[in-house]
């Protein structure tokens, strides 16, 4: 029985994670949950999977929490709350596997600790390695843990990978969507709203990943997390727009041959391959139907209208702090985007501005990278303040 601590239980790749377990309650059990503020969703999940240790984001949640599990007449776990009550789960020695699915860096320290401690770890979080890939390479090293991505396109890349010799590769290929934009005139992205926008045609997921998708920052950040997990430079990863979201991968060996991972588009498929790799278990969602005519099409991003990717792309060449301030300030940017504060080609536009004003510099810990994060932050509200977007927005049209 492998026990796993949950960070992010209650978001779209936690449910995911417990829908799969439930599949194999002979084979893995919960021993954490660690969530937000959602405690209604999070006292179901307790009772269902008994955790023995549960976290919330703050003492109100923990508060909540406890008052719904009485009401319940649901056993009480032990209860923590906050960053270090995090880490402390993903550290515990009966977590044998830890799945990394908090958005944004506040599931940074526990990850971090738990490849430090040498735990196989299943990561669904891209700013763990856009923030600190360095670190956490680093870290996955000195101590020997598994780090097993979760994200579709990384996690087919891991399974083509296994079809040759590290040596043989020539180039990573990363299908993207394209996002709901895809066949958008440029000139009438100005004009699009967040509900637009949050309308994925592909794929359900949280709000910010699906607006990433939509101005394919998102896949800007698997680019930079292909480079640590792969230990590829950023020429040697390259983007295809494939609406169709079948092939997630495509590895090019060195004799030309490409393989390519295809499955349903449905996150149970990566979550199960990391929780029981190298093994292969019966499929957790229907198969694809061969026997039904497709077509399947790919075609080159458009940089000028997505520039977002190439930012990306920029800013792991330049190293350093650089994709800690790309991650933090899109963060900033694409709430202020939510919430209508900026337009659309408005949050490249923060974004860029934002790299531009915080200089880069190497972290040498994971406070490091938390404190230039939160210096990336400031920085790109401080420009929304002064109203600089506009301007910028008219120079990335340009």
């Amino acid at each position: 029985m492998t026990y796993l601590t949950l960070l992010g239980s209650t978001g779209s790749i936690g449910t995911s994670t417990l829908d799969v377990v439930r599949r194999w309650p002979e084979r893995f059990g919960i021993y954490a949950l660690a969530a937000g503020r959602n405690v209604q969703l999070l006292a179901q999940q307790i009772a269902e999977f008994k955790p023995k240790v549960v976290v919330v984001a703050d003492d109100q949640s923990l508060a909540e929490l406890r008052a719904i599990l009485k009401a319940n007449n649901t056993a009480i776990p032990e209860l923590g709350a906050g960053p270090r009550a995090r880490v402390a789960a993903a550290a515990a020695q009966e977590a044998g596997f830890v799945m990394s699915a908090i958005v944004g860096v506040e599931g940074l320290e526990a990850t971090y600790e738990a490849v430090r401690l040498a735990k196989r770890v299943g990561l669904a979080n891209k700013e763990v390695l856009v923030a600190s890939g360095k670190l956490v390479t680093e870290a996955m090293r000195a101590s020997g843990a598994e780090l097993i991505p979760v994200d579709s396109e990384h996690n087919g890349a891991h399974q083509c990978f296994r079809a040759g010799l590290r040596r043989e590769v020539s180039k990573l290929i990363l299908t993207a969507s394209g996002g709901p934009f895809r066949e958008t005139p440029a000139a009438d992205l100005a004009f699009v709203t967040p509900e637009q926008a949050l309308n994925h045609p592909t794929w359900k997921m949280g709000q910010r990943i699906t607006i990433d998708s939509a101005t394919l920052a998102n896949k800007g950040f698997e680019v930079i997390e292909a480079c640590w997990l792969f230990d590829l430079a950023p020429k040697d990863v390259e983007v295809v727009v494939h609406p169709q979201s079948k092939v997630h991968a495509m590895v090019e060996f060195a004799d030309g041959s490409v393989m390519a991972q295809v499955s349903a588009t449905d996150m149970r498929m990566p979550i199960q391959y990391a929780l029981t790799y190298p093994e292969r278990a019966d499929a957790p969602v229907p198969r694809l139907d061969w026997s039904q005519s497709a077509r399947w099409t790919f075609d080159p991003p458009d940089f000028k209208k997505f520039p977002l990717l190439k930012l990306a792309y920029e800013a792991q060449e330049t190293g350093g702090s650089a994709t800690c301030t790309l991650n933090a300030a899109d963060e900033v940017a694409v709430e202020a985007f939510l919430a209508g504060r900026i337009s659309f080609p408005g949050i490249a536009a923060l974004i860029a501005e934002t790299l531009e004003r915080v200089p880069v510099r190497e972290a040498r810990s994971v406070g490091e990278v938390l404190e230039i994060d939160r210096e990336s932050r400031a920085t790109a509200r401080g420009i929304m303040e002064k109203g600089k977007i506009a301007t910028t927005e008219a120079a990335l049209r340009a």
